[in-house]
């Protein structure tokens, strides 16, 4: 695993969705540069972030801050693509597709995710290696 980019790359996921957690769980091992950083959505984290944070939509999406920049919905998972290894960043083609073409699906998937995958009642605790890929 690489140093971590001086550039802030941070992931806000669903800390309860047994899908958002395993899509946390496929980005640690797919982001061998160990520059992506992860916070839940959860009130603990939320309520204690700078300006950056306090404008970002949280709740029902991905939220992906690359430095200045703010992603949501299809655009973060697309975003967050090219910072993986392997295949992964090509799928960064799929931007041509409209944006609300790609929202739709990014929406559909959202709205049925805990249906689908489930809801823990607790979030993810991670080993002690990669707590330092986490923010409370």
């Amino acid at each position: 695993m690489g140093s971590p980019d001086p550039i802030r790359k941070i992931v806000l996921f669903d800390g309860a969705c047994i899908f958002c957690l395993a899509s946390v769980h496929f980005l640690l091992r797919h982001n061998e540069k160990g520059n992506l950083r992860f916070a839940t959505q959860q009130p603990k984290y939320s309520e204690s972030q700078d300006a950056l944070f306090s404008n970002i939509h949280r709740g029902d999406t991905i939220v992906y801050v690359s430095g200045e920049d703010v992603f949501v919905r299809s655009d973060a998972v697309l975003e967050i693509c090219r910072e993986l290894n392997g295949f992964y960043p090509a799928l960064y083609v799929l931007k041509i597709i409209p944006r609300p073409v790609r929202n739709w699906v990014y929406d559909f998937i959202a709205r049925h995710r805990y249906a689908w995958f489930g809801k823990k009642e607790k979030c993810l605790l991670p080993t002690a290696e990669l707590a330092l890929r986490f923010i409370d």
